[in-house]
């Protein structure tokens, strides 16, 4: 618990600080999340059953991550799509020109790692790139990380009516409406004391609030999607990398969801 406490304090540190440095430093540090992360998700997945260490699949997707990186820092919305579809044709036609090399299993699982953590990650640098990005940015952080504290405390102090025994048996309901009153008070706070002094609409504050309890909703399906792939393939954690806590998908994985709801939410709501 304490290496726990010491990763995740460090972590927050590194995070607060790239939020407020955003720009290229956040984006190669986004980048580099975001090939860590495919890599523990094509593994997990078992996108690799060669005896080498990178099966074409996977450095498919691994140029198509640095690809949609350079799109998002360089391009438009239009160059991140192409990148995208690229991705998908490049895997269909390497399935179909090596058939029956790999089973479709193989390809689906490797297009689908690409999708579910270096796409989805990369909103946190859209979100920070917009108008006011470095004040709604926090509220990808408060919606997941606030949310993810606030439902830990609540559940194991008042936690008894278990709803999800077979994926999480230790989330409780009493857990994850602490853990989205959490995420929905401090972001109102957060938009009392900072973000209404920028924006200066009358409603900030309930929007804030609204946009902070949907995505503690998000960031809670996003840490039982990534527990679910893990118990369908029987591993504990997804890597090693960070201490006490495992890989980057175990870390971030209530992040990887969150961050483009906030993003998207932040642009009909607020922008």
């Amino acid at each position: 618990m304490l290496t726990r406490c010491i990763s995740g304090a460090i972590l927050a540190i590194l995070a607060f600080g790239l939020m407020f440095v955003g720009g290229p430093i956040l984006a190669v540090v986004l980048l580099l999340t975001a090939l860590t992360a495919y890599g523990e998700l094509t593994k997990a997945l078992k996108v690799n059953t060669t005896d080498k260490r990178f099966c074409a699949p996977e450095i498919i997707g691994l140029l198509g991550v640095v690809c949609y990186y350079m799109a998002v820092f360089w391009g438009n919305d239009t160059y991140r799509l192409m990148v995208i579809v690229g991705v998908f044709m490049a895997m269909m036609f390497y399935y179909v020109i090596t058939f029956p090399k790999y089973r479709v299993e193989q390809i689906v699982s490797a297009v689908f790692s690409f999708l579910y953590a270096p796409v989805m990650l990369s909103f946190i640098y859209l979100t920070r790139n917009t108008e006011y990005g470095i004040y709604v940015v926090w509220l990808i952080m408060i919606s997941s990380w606030v949310c993810d504290t606030c439902a830990y405390f609540v559940g194991v102090t008042m936690g008894k009516k278990r709803i999800f025994p077979v994926l999480s048996p230790k989330k409780s309901l009493e857990g994850c409406i602490g853990g989205i009153a959490g995420a929905a008070i401090v972001g109102g706070l957060y938009a009392y004391l900072f973000v209404r002094k920028v924006i200066d609409e009358p409603y900030i504050i309930v929007a804030v609030v609204f946009i902070c309890a949907v995505g503690s909703v998000m960031s809670m399906v996003g840490d039982l999607a990534a527990s679910a792939i893990k118990r369908n393939h029987e591993i504990k954690d997804y890597g090693t990398l960070i201490p006490g806590h495992g890989g980057i998908m175990d870390r971030f994985d209530s992040v990887i969801v969150t961050a483009p709801m906030i993003y998207f939410l932040c642009i009909l709501i607020i922008f």
